[in-house]
């Protein structure tokens, strides 16, 4: 009863609202009566492959997830279906919330080494045209 509680707190903070003035649910847990909090489907509204392959990757490093995929419910809808299963100790929630953060990281990575690069290049481009004068 405690760790399904826990379980829960974990997921209400992974919940976002999408529209101003009106609380959505982002990112839905769902389970098959029967089985246990290591093998769970996260529904992912208002998101595609992009996500759902960037992240499929991400968690499959960790060496605790014995499996992990997604699918598209249907090309019309912007909704995909995240699962994971753990190999029994781990709760698949963690990997899932390690999988995000470190997908973060990365993205934060690729965001400043490409505003590094961009602020170089001004500056080589404006040596130069100081020189020319």
């Amino acid at each position: 009863m405690e760790e399904d509680q826990e379980l829960e707190r974990k997921m209400s903070g992974l919940k976002t609202s999408m529209a101003e003035g009106e609380r959505k649910t982002a990112l839905e847990m769902v389970q098959a009566a029967g089985t246990d909090r290591h093998c769970v489907t996260f529904v992912l509204h208002e998101e595609d492959h992009t996500l759902g392959n960037s992240l499929r990757y991400m968690i499959m490093k960790n060496p605790e997830v014995e499996f992990c995929g997604y699918t598209t419910t249907h090309p019309s809808e912007s909704k995909i279906n995240l699962r994971i299963q753990t190999r029994g100790v781990l709760p698949a929630i963690e990997p899932f919330q390690r999988g995000l953060n470190e997908l973060m990281n990365v993205c934060q990575h690729v965001l400043d080494k490409f505003e590094a690069s961009i602020k170089e290049y001004k500056d080589q481009k404006a040596s130069r045209n100081e020189s020319t004068l």
